[in-house]
């Protein structure tokens, strides 16, 4: 039976005004990553060196990740969120030093290169924090009942505004340059603060405690490893986009194999999010109804074939089919996971849990993409993205084995 009551949950205003300034914080994070992701490979040409965009941010994000969730827990929600936002507008605004007066200053390639990587480790401290804010907010905003359609909007958001902020922000680099799609960049974290100014404060339900830092981020990461179900779908998650993060090299293919140029390199960044956006838009009005926990385990399997597929591509059509397939078995898995971990997590430790959801989220992804970087230095691009997609399959089959709650997981 057809069911549309996600588009119920959105009559809610402040759950509009959330994604809404979700949409452009994320749309330009996603052309910031596209256009570093070019901007330094056209630098260097070399493959390892996308790679370390990826360690730059996530070793400063996964150190203050624990920290963020107990500073979460304890504190109003939008002024942090605010404060996050603005300090990511200032960030980005250092890039724009070498993008306009490289000439002047004489910079060469490494130096602009360890600028940007400078750059990015204060990034990740902003994202550690910025990033399990948003869904902390979603349970006080929307109703207990409107949670599942609350996440399935959320990341459907998420997902429409990478597809946008990928595709953009090659389109901009082909036809403006770096600088002037920085400036662009900066503008949408901008307009996102806007909407962020509309949300009510969310107050720590803590206030008048006095509570251990310590103990707060050990309450968290105990919770996770207590409820398999969301150790189960987080561990998949991490290590399958740990070894199956082909789009980090979507560079390199679309330079040196595929023979893309810029615009091409940005629609094909965006395959993997256009099939994740077409899938979740299906899902908000057909939802996933029995055996999640079974469907999860299949998608990621079929995720990694995808990208073995990808790898192993000379066409740009077939890649580009590849990768969009890639995103549609993703997008269903982040629905059931994001839904998994809202459902099973108590509101006075949402953000602690959160923060450590976010570990694995940028572990997988910033981890994946040094890895890959790595790998295709040790064994070549096409190697590398094929070893990655078999790892992510051999992960799927290992976690089915092993974790018999999340394979028969309902909700």
């Amino acid at each position: 039976m057809i069911s549309f009551t996600p588009l119920k949950t959105l009559q809610n205003v402040e759950f509009r005004n959330l994604l809404t300034g979700r949409f452009f914080i994320v749309l330009a994070f996603r052309m910031l990553a596209t256009l570093l992701g070019w901007w330094v490979y056209q630098l260097t040409k070399d493959p390892f060196s996308i790679g370390l965009i990826g360690l730059s941010e996530v070793i400063p994000a996964v150190s203050c990740a624990l920290y963020a969730g107990h500073v979460i827990d304890m504190n109003e929600k939008k002024r942090l969120l605010l404060i996050c936002n603005y300090a990511y507008i200032f960030l980005i605004g250092l890039l724009l030093i070498p993008a306009f007066f490289n000439v002047e200053m004489h910079f060469n390639g490494h130096e602009i290169t360890y600028f940007i990587y400078s750059v990015i480790f204060f990034t990740g401290i902003a994202r550690a924090f910025i990033g399990p804010i948003v869904p902390s907010m979603i349970p006080k905003i929307v109703k207990k009942e409107n949670l599942p359609n609350a996440v399935t909007l959320n990341q459907a958001t998420f997902l429409i505004s990478s597809v946008c902020g990928h595709a953009a922000g090659g389109l901009l680099i082909g036809y403006f340059g770096v600088k002037w799609t920085l400036v662009v960049i900066i503008s949408l974290i901008f307009v996102a603060s806007l909407f962020f100014w509309q949300l009510k404060q969310q107050h720590s339900e803590y206030k008048k405690e006095d509570v251990n830092v310590v103990e707060s981020m050990r309450e968290g990461i105990s919770y996770i490893f207590k409820t398999k179900e969301i150790l189960g779908a987080l561990c998949l998650d991490m290590f399958a986009v740990l070894f199956g993060g082909a789009v980090a090299m979507i560079p390199v293919f679309a330079t040196d194999i595929l023979d893309a140029g810029a615009e091409g390199f940005g629609l094909l960044n965006a395959a993997s999010d256009i099939g994740s956006m077409c899938i979740i838009t299906l899902l908000a009005i057909v939802p996933l109804r029995k055996n999640q926990g079974k469907i999860l385990l299949v998608v990621v399997a079929g995720f990694g074939l995808c990208i073995i597929g990808f790898g192993l591509s000379k066409l740009y059509w077939l890649s580009f089919i590849f990768l969009v397939m890639s995103g549609m078995l993703d997008g269903i898995s982040v629905v059931i996971r994001g839904t998994i971990v809202q459902l099973k997590t108590p509101d006075h430790i949402r953000g602690r849990v959160l923060s450590v959801n976010s570990i694995f989220i940028m572990s997988s992804n910033e981890m994946g993409q040094f890895e890959s970087g790595l790998m295709a230095k040790l064994l070549g691009v096409v190697r590398s993205v094929v070893f990655g997609g078999t790892m992510t399959v051999l992960v799927a089959l290992l976690v089915a084995s092993t974790n018999p709650k999340l394979r028969k997981m309902n909700y």
